[in-house]
């Protein structure tokens, strides 16, 4: 779902590992968008409206930033996407290389959400949660790690038994670039 940059959205506090929208009615503008997941709601649906804080992922938050459609509160002090950046990229050393995924992903209007009840980077919708179960799971590497036989299977295991397709994205990090590899197994 393409945005259009009318200004920011919604103003953002980060605390450690997430990004908290305080006001409802922001935080529902963007969930509508298909951004972030209403804190201590199990399955949010979409066509309803909460009171409670919308929470964002890090790679959601900088995403936003970068679009111009929030403001960001990192410690009591509004900062820019890079500083933004610079502290996700301190939280985590590999925040650079999934967030390159995550932007490519969402940029060709793919919905994103994190896959680590799959083993995976990210669950990847092409409608959305509470349109489709997500039809991928992807993994993330750089270019420069050597995959292994049984890291491939291991990859082909989990996305067959819970009927989705294996991405394996593959992070050129000096180009900027990102491939993917796609697996679906078949019975013969």
């Amino acid at each position: 779902m393409a945005i259009r940059n009318e200004g920011p959205l919604a103003h953002v506090k980060v605390v450690g590992r997430r990004a908290i929208i305080l006001n409802a009615n922001e935080g529902n503008a963007l969930f509508k968008l298909f951004y972030g997941k209403p804190l201590a709601v199990s399955k949010p649906r979409i066509d309803q409206e909460y009171k409670e804080p919308l929470v964002l992922s890090l790679y959601e938050a900088l995403y936003l930033c970068k679009k111009g459609l929030i403001t960001v509160e990192l410690g009591g002090s509004t900062v820019d996407c890079e500083e933004l950046k610079r502290y996700c990229e301190n939280i985590s050393h590999e925040f650079s290389v999934k967030y390159r995924v995550y932007e490519h992903l969402r940029d060709r209007n793919y919905i994103i959400r994190g896959g680590i009840k799959y083993g995976t980077d990210f669950s990847v919708y092409t409608l959305g949660p509470g349109y489709e179960h997500a039809p991928y799971v992807v993994t993330i590497v750089p270019k420069s790690h050597k995959i292994s036989p049984s890291e491939i299977v291991a990859l082909g295991r989990v996305s067959h038994s819970v009927r989705k397709r294996s991405v394996l994205a593959i992070v050129d990090e000096h180009k900027n670039d990102v491939h993917y590899i796609v697996f679906k197994w078949v019975k013969l």
